[in-house]
């Protein structure tokens, strides 16, 4: 009995944890200009969020393989990608150089402190959301393997394909 109570708790507490809101974070974009990650929306179509830095191999692979079919999963599904990067102060200059030369369309923000980071319990990168119509976290994913964007695809299509 008291392990199918834990159980129980442990699926509950999972379910909160995959549905929670983003956070009230200010961070700053590549153009210098503030964003609330709280407000982040898309006229009710799903956003990725995923976080990467300059010196990561597997997220920078990952940002590069979703950009060669980026505009097909636009025009698919409506959904944007938000890439936050997590350089640290003294590197956040290398982000869009390197954004500017992979040729990435995405919104990127800049977390040097960590602070959205933390705030979502993120250990390791890359480190993938989905987020709802209704802001809400559905979906998240660590680490990257080739082709592993294919069911990243599957998520936001069964957001917009119920």
């Amino acid at each position: 009995m008291t392990r199918r109570i834990l159980a129980i708790t442990a699926f509950l507490t999972v379910c909160l944890y995959v549905k929670a809101q983003l956070p009230a974070v200010t961070l700053g974009n590549v153009d210098g200009n503030l964003v609330r990650v709280d407000t982040l929306s898309n006229g009710g179509k799903p956003i990725v969020i995923d976080f990467f830095a300059t010196w990561c191999k597997p997220c920078i692979r990952e940002l590069d393989a979703i950009n060669d079919v980026y505009d097909d999963w636009k025009d698919e599904t409506g959904m944007k990608l938000i890439a936050v990067s997590i350089d640290q102060a003294q590197n956040i200059h290398k982000v869009k150089p390197l954004v500017d030369q992979a040729g990435w369309q995405y919104d990127v923000l800049l977390d040097p402190n960590g602070d959205l980071k933390r705030a979502l319990g993120i250990q390791l990168i890359p480190y993938t959301l989905v987020i709802d119509g209704n802001g809400k976290i559905v979906y998240r994913h660590q680490g990257y393997a080739d082709g592993a964007e294919e069911e990243l695809i599957d998520e936001i299509r069964r957001l917009v394909n119920p």
